[in-house]
């Protein structure tokens, strides 16, 4: 018991998480009491096991997807992860993606990109099937996403075309792939704001 309260947030991290994601003050102390219920060891982070207990994301073809971007690769594992582990702070970055932008905040002019930006959130959609990580979607991530979302409804050939039709519109390049720019360009018309926003609790 005396774990969970000695783990409680400090008024200057909720207000560093707050500058960071662009979440409210309640809407921090809401998340941060969803975070603790799901850390079953109770040790300040969560395991890929943890959010595979969620009911959600364990139907969700893309459920695996998902998991996998609350561990992204690169510099943030030093300063926010640990292993295989997300802390609260890593598992708010990635929330704020899903945090609708308000009208306020479309004005401003920050000196870094929120969170929730158009452009961050068609990031984080490009980057579910950049399978590789290797900025660029290809033929065979594009089959292996859409096989994720359709399972057996549609045979392999389908899929092929599907692929080999999407690739076509989007390949500006002609290098048989899609690059973040392209998928930028195909989603222009896409209201992304409104199709990645979770409405949080104030």
């Amino acid at each position: 018991m005396g774990s969970r309260a000695s783990r409680l947030l400090r008024e200057e991290e909720i207000e560093e998480i707050k500058k960071e994601t662009g979440f409210s003050h309640s809407q921090i102390t809401r998340l941060y009491s969803r975070f603790t219920s799901l850390d079953k060891g109770e040790n300040g982070t969560l395991s890929r096991e943890d959010f595979q207990r969620i009911p959600e994301l364990a139907i969700n073809p893309l459920g695996d997807r998902i998991i996998n971007a609350f561990f992204p690769e690169g510099y943030f594992v030093l300063v926010i992860f640990r292993e295989d582990q997300v802390n609260f702070r890593g598992f708010m970055r990635t929330l704020a993606h899903f945090r609708p932008i308000e009208d306020n905040e479309k004005n401003k002019n920050p000196a870094t990109e929120p969170l929730n930006s158009r452009t961050n959130k068609l990031l984080f959609a490009f980057r579910l099937y950049d399978l590789d990580r290797d900025d660029k979607i290809s033929r065979d991530e594009l089959l292996q996403v859409l096989r994720m979302m359709v399972g057996v409804n549609i045979s392999d050939e389908q899929l092929g075309s599907i692929a080999d039709r999407t690739i076509q519109e989007a390949d500006t390049n002609g290098d048989s792939c899609i690059s973040f720019n392209e998928f930028i360009k195909v989603l222009e018309k896409v209201d992304v704001e409104q199709k990645m926003s979770i409405r949080f609790l104030h």
